[in-house]
């Protein structure tokens, strides 16, 4: 189903190499409200650490988002020291075919990193990617994603039920 993740994790932190390997994935596409840093733009040295390692084991990480606050994004890309790009108009799928053709690789060999299943999710399955819901880093939220969270949640409920039906 097009609403429902490849896997679904509580932060980009429990994303392993082990899992990349097993997924065959090469690269990840990020997100950053929410995803990478809190409401209040805060980077946690964790999710800079996570970024290094994965950097280190040969995984490219590339940002994607939606905001229209370049430098919000930019400053985050230059601390992880990655590309990026804003104005994404996520969950059409201009902005990851843009960023596929810059990483150089099928699209099931990219994983896409995000806490919104209305964009993120929607996005990186229609482009057949690798998704991965993370839950959001705040409980606060910018009004335009505050109203979905709701939904968002019976679906995410939804997702949790189908897995466990499948053990």
């Amino acid at each position: 189903m097009i609403l429902y993740p490849n896997l679904l994790l509580d932060k980009v932190e429990q994303i392993t190499i082990e899992i990349l390997k097993k997924n065959d994935i090469k690269a990840l596409i990020l997100d950053v409200d929410n995803t990478l840093i809190d409401y209040y733009k805060n980077i946690s040295e964790s999710v800079i650490q996570w970024a290094d390692e994965m950097k280190g084991q040969g995984i490219k990480l590339y940002i994607l988002s939606n905001t229209n606050h370049k430098e919000k994004v930019e400053k985050v890309a230059n601390k992880l020291e990655i590309p990026y790009q804003n104005l994404a108009k996520k969950p059409l799928k201009s902005g990851f075919l843009k960023v596929q053709k810059k990483l150089n690789l099928k699209p099931e060999n990219i994983g896409v990193v995000g806490d919104q299943i209305f964009t993120d999710v929607i996005g990186g399955n229609r482009c057949k990617m690798f998704t991965i819901l993370v839950e959001p880093i705040d409980k606060k939220d910018f009004w335009y994603t505050a109203w979905k969270r709701p939904l968002e949640n019976t679906i995410k409920n939804r997702y949790k039920n189908t897995l466990t039906k499948e053990k």
